[in-house]
């Protein structure tokens, strides 16, 4: 099977979304969805996002964003990472991942930031085989607006 790894366009926002819902439901938080294909669409301008496809269907997909830090300078923050279950283990989040750390050299950035739950050891085992240190002095921090 050969897989693609490209940029989303607005025709891949409806099966962006329902991936969306199933890495929620995955991680046990699907109720804090608020998107929307509509408002991936609006936001389009702004909203950054890869699609692992089979050309057929797209199985998986990694939202990103750049960030500033002051401690360091521009960064490239991956939001999210999820690849459908059936697909798993054949390297194909690994593709995604690295096409992250691609353009995030390619945009001059000092480092890649994310976020991964304490309970996902898999997660976590697959990130530190990519060189990442996982840090557990901070915490999140969110205020809904």
């Amino acid at each position: 099977m050969t897989v693609e790894i490209r940029k989303a366009v607005s025709d891949d926002f409806r099966a962006v979304y329902d991936l969306i819902v199933e890495f929620a439901t995955f991680i046990g938080t699907p109720e804090k969805v608020k998107i929307s294909p509509e408002q991936m669409l609006e936001d389009q301008d702004i909203f950054k996002c890869l699609v692992a496809t089979t050309g057929k269907e797209i199985i998986g997909f990694a939202t990103y964003f750049f960030s500033y830090h002051s401690w360091s300078g521009k960064a490239v923050y991956l939001d999210d990472l999820f690849v459908l279950e059936e697909y798993r283990g054949q390297g194909i989040g690994s593709k995604i991942f690295d096409e992250i750390v691609a353009i995030g050299k390619k945009e001059h950035c000092y480092k890649m930031r994310w976020q991964v739950s304490q309970w996902n050891s898999s997660a976590k085992t697959f990130y530190k085989m990519k060189g990442a240190l996982i840090d557990d002095t901070e915490v999140n921090c969110d205020l809904i607006l």
